[in-house]
């Protein structure tokens, strides 16, 4: 198993929730993602949903893969998306904090979204502790051993020398590479992979190494697309938020407890399977 002293995890202030008030996790947009008629919709869904969550939402962590394929050039940024960003800008003008986590998909973040949006944006997966319950909140995506080829592709996306040769491309070309790529990746794996079982997620693994040398309560991850529940070694608990393609589940934590749920849009019945253990 890696050392947790290879894995980046960086620690961040603690957080009390106001009074009445709760933090709620999502991840797993995917917004943009081909067919866009799809997407747009999907985005009008997310919107509604952190419309219904407004008057007790006291933090909002989304983590990772909000956007399907994302860049940021100096004076250009993706096109689109604008109700969903109005939406953050409004959160966080009412002084909410919104954690914002890079995954594959987005990891090209850089200024624009927290200088125009007010989002805190992390690049690495963060402890936390919420109402004195310890958090580790990240993507989720390369942890544990294995998957070595992914491991060297996630660090070629975080080589500042090549995102400045991607940067010379023109927008208008960068972007349909980033989307075809996305596209047919999709196509060929699907929305779902299959649940490899307690002994083989990367992400429980590394949990359970986690655990040996560190405490925490709950460990919150994406990139998966599985909803998860799963009891690790004692009090410990390991959320996988799920993806919001087909299922819209997100997470919510009240100050004492931690609750996996599917968003139902306008009276929409969702049969929703989540892995417990």
């Amino acid at each position: 198993m890696k050392s947790l002293a290879k894995i980046q995890i960086q620690q961040i202030d603690n957080f009390i929730l106001p009074d009445q008030k709760k933090a709620y996790f999502a991840s797993d947009l995917h917004l943009g993602l081909y067919p866009y008629d799809k997407s747009s919709l999907r985005e009008r869904v997310f919107v509604r949903w952190l419309d219904q969550i407004k008057d007790d939402v006291g933090a909002l962590f989304l983590v990772g893969d909000i956007f399907d394929f994302w860049y940021e050039y100096r004076k250009v940024t993706s096109r689109g998306f604008v109700r969903f960003l109005g939406k953050l800008c409004e959160i966080t003008d009412r002084g909410i904090p919104v954690f914002y986590f890079t995954g594959n998909h987005d990891v090209w973040v850089f200024d624009y979204l927290p200088t125009e949006t007010g989002v805190k944006v992390f690049y690495n997966a963060v402890e936390i502790e919420i109402n004195h319950h310890k958090f580790v909140v990240g993507h989720g995506d390369g942890l544990g051993s294995g998957d070595l080829g992914y491991k060297l592709l996630r660090k070629a996306f975080y080589s500042k020398f090549l995102q400045f040769l991607f940067s010379r491309l023109h927008p208008n070309f960068a972007y349909y590479l980033g989307h075809t790529w996305s596209k047919q990746s999709r196509l060929s794996k699907g929305v779902f992979e299959p649940f490899l079982g307690l002994e083989k997620e990367h992400q429980i693994l590394f949990a359970r190494e986690y655990l040996k040398q560190k405490q925490a309560d709950y460990f919150v991850f994406g990139h998966r697309h599985i909803p998860m529940d799963i009891k690790l070694n004692g009090n410990s608990r390991l959320i996988n938020l799920g993806e919001w393609i087909i299922n819209n589940t997100y997470a919510v934590f009240d100050g004492q407890n931690m609750e996996l749920l599917s968003f139902h849009d306008k009276n929409e019945e969702k049969k929703v399977n989540i892995i417990k253990m």
